[in-house]
């Protein structure tokens, strides 16, 4: 069996679906009951459902095989497994964002609001410029325009938000899509069932994209 940790929420149906499509489907996932665990033994896999940023987590220590998760959480936290494919889903960028008139003041310490601080750390330790990381949980929008922040790192979709708060992108770090990640032992052990799982998934994105 190969043990699926699936983010909750519309990204994770997505997958499932292309999970579904490549031929791992597992039919009592669709059942309307408050299960965490499905398993289809005839397919050889086994689905539960956790947070998205803890999809990582699981993989990492073993207690799934594979997973995925955004790349925004692999570049921020770092996990120890595989990053095997991007599944094209959930496309967004991360990103520097602050009001349109913003100039940088290179005699200043740079004020930078974000759930993110090892990615705005190393993108800022890339340019040499100093920075006061302000680590925030939530509404991250607010700190500018309150004065906590001069400027924020954030993913972005439409950047519609940023726009009604009087916000603009002002420069990407770097493109966000859902990854394939799989655990390092897992890997060894169970690497036919994977590689095989992986090229199948693949295969069905090469055709979605031809499609599209």
């Amino acid at each position: 069996m190969i043990d699926i940790a699936l983010p909750k929420g519309r990204l994770g149906e997505k997958v499932y679906q292309m999970f579904e499509s490549a031929g791992y489907g597992c039919p009592a996932i669709h059942d309307q009951n408050r299960k965490l665990i499905f398993a289809n033994e005839e397919a050889g896999v086994r689905y539960f459902w956790v947070k998205p940023s803890d999809v990582a987590i699981y993989v990492e220590r073993g207690a799934a095989d594979i997973g995925v998760a955004g790349k925004d959480i692999l570049l921020e936290y770092e996990p120890d497994l595989y990053e095997l494919l991007d599944l094209g889903l959930g496309k967004c960028r991360m990103a520097v964002a602050g009001p349109k008139e913003f100039r940088d003041d290179l005699g200043k310490t740079l004020r930078v609001a974000t759930k993110f601080p090892n990615i705005a750390q190393q993108y800022y330790a890339g340019q040499s410029r100093a920075i006061d990381i302000i680590k925030l949980n939530g509404s991250i929008e607010l700190a500018p325009l309150l004065g906590l922040s001069d400027l924020i790192v954030d993913i972005v979709e439409t950047g519609t938000t940023l726009k009604e708060n009087g916000l603009e992108p002002l420069f990407t770090i770097i493109p966000i899509s859902a990854r394939l990640i799989a655990n390092k032992v897992s890997y060894k052990f169970k690497n036919a069932e994977i590689r095989d799982l992986c090229r199948k998934m693949h295969t069905f994105c090469q055709e979605v994209k031809k499609k599209a």
